[in-house]
């Protein structure tokens, strides 16, 4: 059995859902069937949950919001005129969005529903038109499905009993087709994985079924190893493993939601990324096992907006409990950091910038000052990490060296060397203004030279 996902590109248009019944219809395997949301179908068009999102901040605010639903709906209307399909999903999104509207719950959970009605309706759609080209199809919602979530609105997390009842669907004949991005907690009120979760909700359906593959449909005919609006036609990626795909996922590469591969992972399920408009491609495969390659870099990520905070003592390596410390007032101040470099007398922690404005910057100063007497705590803003991934590094020589030297040749100065504890990657920190120049050096060095 295979799990197939199909993202907003994927699902974007009438001529887009036509593509995709006809990838569904050539292969039997492919019983269970995840879908997004619709996405852009150009460049300057909106998505369908910054349709929905923009209606619920309206609704929330005591806002008119009938032009946003209409939005929504000419949206859907579209569609499924397109495919020759009745009108019944608008009527169903209208009272939909009125069932949420005079519902019960609160706030937080009003926006989650909202949120979640293009996956919802998209998913009817489809399984309706797989149903009028002559494919035994239904469409099943996630808690009928099985997929029992955590009561966080936002930033769910799948529940262990959700797994053993994915599995019985084993037991249905027909395909099913399930909206992604959102499910229910024990109490039945529907919340949502984060922006992304589509992505989530795949592999972990992926997981319950222990499928064979989950493939995940996008727009790309592959991965590649470096941003291809960085650098010209860069070279793809045929295979990488799962902890390779996690460390360039977070370091900014965007085909895969950085969440969305641990439930395939944990459960050792081969991950495929496909083309909707190239289905025949070779695309890219993921796997637990990593196999023999030449180059011990198999990519390179970068990603802006951090910003190191700088806490120097003399003897600090003898202060016992003094990183704890730290860390407390961070956590006592609500901010998640991503990395510490240290040193004898010195620590670093690297936070995004969203997680620090300048506001509460000088109140976490002041703090620190007051409470570790450091000598000396400043901020440094407007850094990029950029990080060269690969599970061969560990045992290849002169693979830093030949980073540094890549950064030399482009004139980037390094604020930060940190190398990952599970050495699969290797992360540098410089000034955004420089992070291009320093991409390009590093793909010539690693890609590019015999």
């Amino acid at each position: 059995m295979k799990v197939s996902k199909f993202g907003g590109s994927s699902v974007a248009s009438a001529e887009q859902l036509k593509k995709v019944a006809t990838i569904i219809h050539e292969d039997s395997d492919r019983k269970v069937i995840v879908v997004s949301a619709p996405g852009k179908r150009t460049s300057d068009d909106t998505k369908v949950t910054d349709l929905l999102i923009k209606l619920g901040e309206a609704y929330v605010n005591g806002q008119p919001y009938q032009s946003q639903l209409e939005l929504v709906l000419d949206r859907f209307h579209s569609i499924l005129k397109e495919l020759d399909l009745t009108d019944k999903v608008i009527t169903e999104i209208k009272d939909d969005f009125e069932a949420v509207i005079v519902s019960h719950y609160s706030v937080p959970f009003k926006l989650e529903a909202i949120k979640s009605i293009g996956e919802d309706s998209l998913a009817k759609v489809l399984s309706e038109y797989l149903v009028k080209i002559g494919l035994n199809a239904t469409y099943l919602n996630p808690k009928e499905a099985g997929i029992i979530l955590s009561d966080q609105p936002g930033s769910a997390q799948i529940l262990d009993e959700s797994f053993d009842l994915l599995y019985k669907l084993h037991e249905r004949k027909e395909i099913v087709v399930i909206p992604g991005f959102f499910g229910y907690t024990k109490e039945g009120k529907l919340v949502t994985f984060s922006r992304g979760g589509s992505d989530i909700t795949g592999s972990i359906v992926a997981a319950g079924v222990k499928a064979d593959l989950y493939e995940n449909f996008t727009d790309v005919d592959s991965v590649y190893c470096v941003n291809p609006t960085i650098v010209d036609n860069p070279k793809e990626i045929t295979s990488l493993t799962y902890k390779e795909m996690r460390e360039l996922s977070y370091a900014g590469f965007s085909v895969f939601h950085d969440e969305a591969l641990f439930p395939a992972f944990k459960a050792k399920i081969p991950v495929c990324i496909k083309n909707t408009n190239n289905p025949d491609g070779l695309g890219t495969i993921i796997v637990s096992e990593k196999e023999v390659r030449g180059n011990p870099v198999v990519g390179i990520a970068s990603d802006t907006g951090f910003l190191s905070l700088y806490v120097s003592k003399y003897l600090m390596n003898r202060e016992l409990g003094f990183g704890r410390r730290l860390l407390h007032i961070l956590e006592d101040e609500n901010i998640s950091y991503e990395h510490t470099p240290s040193g004898i007398d010195d620590l670093s922690v690297i936070i995004r910038e969203s997680q620090l404005p300048l506001k509460k910057e000088a109140k976490i100063i002041k703090r620190i000052q007051e409470e570790l007497e450091p000598d000396l705590v400043y901020t440094e803003r407007d850094l990029a990490l950029i990080m060269i991934v690969g599970e061969d590094m560990n045992s290849t020589i002169g693979v830093a060296s030949k980073a540094t030297e890549a950064f030399s040749r482009a004139n980037v100065n390094l604020e930060m060397i940190n190398q990952g504890s599970s050495e699969v990657s290797l992360m540098f920190g410089v000034k955004e203004e420089g992070v291009e120049r320093a991409v390009r050096s590093l793909y010539q060095a690693f890609f590019n030279e015999e």
